[in-house]
């Protein structure tokens, strides 16, 4: 019994009881079955992100931010923040610093867009929500994810790991547009729609 202490003080040199190697053969396969699941779902699961990842300065993201921002801008929102959109397929940038995401972006639904994130300071948490995408955003890295909204509607963005101060305050936009507003406004789509 486990509830008194063992007569023999080399408890380890004792045999195992059957019941014991019942239990320790049932974790032992509850791990590998565990450990199996996680390579399937990797490779089958359809939840992993594709993306890629380079050093950069962060004065040269900064600089292809601010480059994307003058040719795509449409506007501002109530806080001054650009409200950009770039065409289909291109490649858009969103950057993160002290306290804000910018800038604000309008996608099309169905699209591919290759979305660039970066940090032009500390580590910041990129949250889209209300999907469940995560992902750390490091001041010298640029991330690249393959992008392609399914659904229309506004999806904020949260930074998700503390930063300061202002970090409640953190949080950005992505509108995804749904086709016939994006057709209204003027916007050229995929395969000559």
């Amino acid at each position: 019994m486990a509830l008194l202490p063992p007569k023999n003080r080399l408890w380890w040199n004792e045999p195992l009881h059957r019941m014991e190697i019942v239990w320790i053969t049932i974790a032992f396969l509850w791990g590998i079955a565990m450990f199996s699941t996680m390579i399937w779902w990797h490779i089958y699961g359809e939840q992993n992100l594709s993306n890629e990842s380079y050093r950069i300065l962060p004065e040269v993201y900064a600089e292809r931010v601010e480059a994307m921002i003058e040719e795509y801008q449409v506007g501002e929102d109530e806080f001054g923040m650009p409200i950009v959109r770039p065409p289909v397929g291109a490649d858009v940038y969103l950057q993160a610093r002290l306290w804000d995401w910018s800038p604000i972006l309008e996608l099309v639904e169905g699209e591919t867009y290759r979305l660039h994130i970066s940090s032009l300071d500390w580590q910041h948490g990129f949250s889209l929500q209300p999907t469940n995408i995560n992902l750390q955003v490091h001041p010298g890295y640029e991330m690249v994810v393959t992008l392609t909204p399914n659904e229309s509607g506004e999806f904020g963005i949260v930074c998700n790991e503390f930063c300061g101060i202002g970090h409640h305050l953190m949080t950005g936009r992505i509108n995804v547009l749904d086709r016939e507003a994006a057709k209204a406004a003027g916007m050229q789509l995929a395969a000559g729609e």
